[in-house]
This record gives C-alpha cells, structure tokens and sequence, in this order.
C-alpha cells in the first residue's frame, strides 16, 4: 500500500478527565482509524488509549507471527492502565478490535459500557474457517484494490493505515478469536451500543444483529446506518457515530462528568 498521505501507524494517548476510553482497532489496521473518535472524545474531556495490536503497523509477515492472546494481552494491559487512573473506563473497537472489547467486557464486568463498530463476529470471506490449514502453505492472499472500497467518503482512505494483503496465519487467529468471543457474547452484562452500515463488505450482513441479539446485557442498542463502509469512524457518517457514540457515555457516566461538557453535539 502505498503510504504517501497515511498517517503514521503507531498507538496514542490523551490524558483528560477521570472518565477513560480504550480504543481498539482492527485486522490489518492501526490506530488511526480510531484517531479522530479519540480526539473527540478527548475534546469532551475524556482520557483516551489506543494501542498497537502485536502483529500490526509493521510488515504483512509480523501478524503471521502472533497468536490472539497477544492481542488480547495488549489491550488488557492498556485497560488495567486506564482502571488504574480513572474513575469509570469505556471500551471501543472497531472490526476485530470489536471482538476484543466483548472479551475484555466478560473479563472485566466493572467497565462502564462497550460500543462495537462494524464487529467482526462473522467475516464476508467465508474461507476464513480454511485459514488454520491454508497457513502452512499461503503466507497471503489479496485484498481487493482500493478502487473498489466500500467508503463513501473520497478522503476516507487518508486516515487510514493498513496492510494490502490479509496475512493467512493472523486470519487463522482471527478466526480462532471470533469463536472464543461467540461463547463469551451470553456473558457481558455491561450496557452496550452497536454500530452497523448496510454497506459493509467485510462482514456478513447478520454479523452486528447476531452480536447484539446474543449479548448478555439488558442495556443495549443497535444503530444502522447506510452511508458508510466498514471502517465506519472515518466515514461519512462518523460524526453521527461520534455524537451517538458521547450519548452513550454520558447516558452511563453516573453523573461523574463536569457539567459544562454535557452538551449531546
């Protein structure tokens, strides 16, 4: 891919308030296509993380090299840092970052709600379940050109980094984690919001109504919306999504936010 007007992919961190956001990006991806939903909320008065999955922001062979437990491990670890600084913490994740945030949920009941964009529960490519036996003889196979992206906004693609191809042992993990996170969705009770565009190529259609339906908690929601791809926060739509998406946390801070960064806009 080439990188001239990418971003950098590498993980950031705002320091705000004492109400704390993890973000987490997805397969192939890289932070910033979580960035401008951080400085978002960041704006708002929230400290945000998001961190560098293992495997990702590098080269296309790395994330042939990691298991879903570094994944996992990454972000845990980027939650115990936000628990440990800030009074109520939210996770975001976007595709499989989505995923993680449900583990993390049926891990960590404490945390204050999960928003899922785009979650990756069940993939469009339906040889993803073939990918444990394809590793040991395809190192890759390719994404479809740029040309014919989902996005529907002609700037989308600056603000993002990802790899060209899919690396055939990190989907096999992929897929490993999608069926531990099935089993986990009865579990989370923490309040939930869900986001999801009929214009998604990557997952299958009943991928975020199947995660919605079989999640655990009483509290939750499911947004469609029909303008925007699969990486939906930098999208035509993000704004909705980012104002739905401060809704939800206010809704749920307990009244620990200041008054003057209340305003839903």
């Amino acid at each position: 891919m080439a990188q001239e007007n990418r971003p950098e992919p590498r993980a950031f961190s705002f320091e705000g308030g004492a109400i704390g956001c993890l973000l987490i990006h997805g397969f192939t991806g890289s932070p910033p296509e979580m960035r401008l939903l951080g400085e978002y909320l960041h704006d708002k008065g929230l400290s945000v993380v998001a961190p560098l999955l293992p495997g990702h922001g590098t080269m296309p062979d790395d994330l042939n090299r990691v298991r879903w437990q570094d994944w996992v491990e990454t972000v845990e670890q980027a939650l115990l840092d936000l628990f440990a600084r800030c009074e109520l913490v939210f996770v975001g994740g976007l595709s499989m970052g989505a995923l993680l945030t449900v583990h993390l949920a049926a891990m960590y009941p404490e945390i204050g709600g999960i928003l899922l964009y785009s979650p990756a529960l069940r993939a469009a490519n339906r040889l993803l379940p073939l990918a444990g036996l394809a590793r040991y003889f395809i190192h890759h196979f390719p994404k479809e050109p740029e040309s014919k992206t989902d996005l529907t906004d002609p700037q989308a693609l600056e603000r993002l980094w990802h790899y060209e191809t899919f690396p055939v042992g990190g989907a096999s993990e992929l897929y490993k984690l999608q069926k531990v996170v099935r089993a986990e969705l009865g579990d989370v009770c923490v309040p939930a919001l869900v986001f999801y565009s009929t214009r998604d190529k990557l997952i299958r259609p009943d991928s975020a109504r199947v995660t919605f339906e079989k999640l655990g908690s009483e509290d939750k929601e499911l947004v469609v919306l029909h303008n925007s791809g699969h990486c939906m926060t930098v999208d035509s739509e993000r704004e909705e999504i980012f104002a739905r998406t401060w809704g939800f946390i206010v809704a749920h801070s307990g009244g620990r936010l200041p008054q003057d960064v209340l305003t839903v806009h």
